[in-house]
């Protein structure tokens, strides 16, 4: 296995990695600006009210990225295995 085929197996896991993960900090990252914003508007300091919302959009973004998620993830694995025998040599 040649330091090139590492760095390209390693390249491809953490931009599937990223990719993975963008949409779920994206939509993590707008609830929490959104939210704060409904604080500064209303002037409640309340802690529950910061964390269960983001908590609640979280989890549901999740819940339907899920399969997009699973088939991304399935199609890496199977690529993966697809070249297993350029790995092992």
């Amino acid at each position: 296995m040649t330091p090139d085929l590492v760095v390209g197996m390693l390249r491809h896991m953490l931009l599937t990695t990223l990719w993975i993960a963008a949409p779920l900090l994206l939509i993590g990252l707008a609830a929490g600006i959104v939210i704060s914003l409904a604080q500064i508007v209303t002037s409640i300091q309340d802690a529950a009210f910061n964390a269960i919302p983001r908590l609640a959009v979280f989890v549901t973004s999740t819940l339907l990225l899920m399969p997009w998620m699973v088939r991304k993830l399935m199609d890496y694995t199977t690529a993966l295995f697809a070249d297993l025998g350029r790995y092992t040599r």
